[in-house]
């Protein structure tokens, strides 16, 4: 089973995450893990950063062939329509699924004003997580539209008013009874 997480930042993915992990006893594989190391070492959005993110990926993804099947994945990531690097992230995730599926796609959403609050908070700094209020403000006004809609298992969550824990909880109900 492979549950992928996307929402744009400050929507909750990687608290969700941790609570859906503790939920379902499985392994969470969030998208600053796999991009830390790109963010230390390189110049965002260069060569090398990506680069540097493929082949963590490299490695992510031998380790993810030797999960045993029945333990889920819980993948996050902040994937969108019209973006190249979202494609090409996109397609990874789905070749992970043809392995470990069913895939299950969450998509995190929270009203615009919660969603600024949220991304300026001062503990997302120490995580190397965008702050940029305006980012999260401009994602809702032109309407961006995250990846994965079209899958077969799609699951629409208004983060604004519930705890990682109700949503862990949600998500791990829709699983059981999709």
């Amino acid at each position: 089973m492979l549950i992928f997480i996307n929402g744009f930042p400050g929507t909750g993915k990687l608290t969700v995450g941790q609570a859906l992990m503790d939920k379902l006893g499985g392994r969470l594989l969030d998208v600053y893990t796999q991009m830390n190391l790109a963010y230390a070492l390189t110049d965002f959005k260069s060569d090398a950063f990506y680069d540097t993110v493929r082949a963590v990926w490299e490695v992510a993804d031998k380790r993810i062939t030797e999960l045993p099947a029945e333990v889920p994945l819980i993948m996050t990531d902040a994937l969108r329509e019209g973006s190249d690097w979202s494609a090409e992230a996109w397609a990874r995730v789905e070749h992970i699924a043809q392995t470990r599926g069913p895939l299950y796609v969450v998509h995190l959403h929270c009203d615009p004003d919660e969603n600024a609050r949220r991304i300026g908070s001062a503990g997302r700094e120490a995580m190397r997580q965008s702050r940029k209020r305006a980012l999260a403000l401009q994602y809702h006004e032109e309407g961006r539209i995250l990846i994965g809609d079209d899958a077969e298992r799609v699951l629409k969550l208004d983060t604004t008013e519930l705890t990682a824990e109700e949503c862990a909880e949600a998500i791990a109900d829709w699983v059981v009874t999709t």
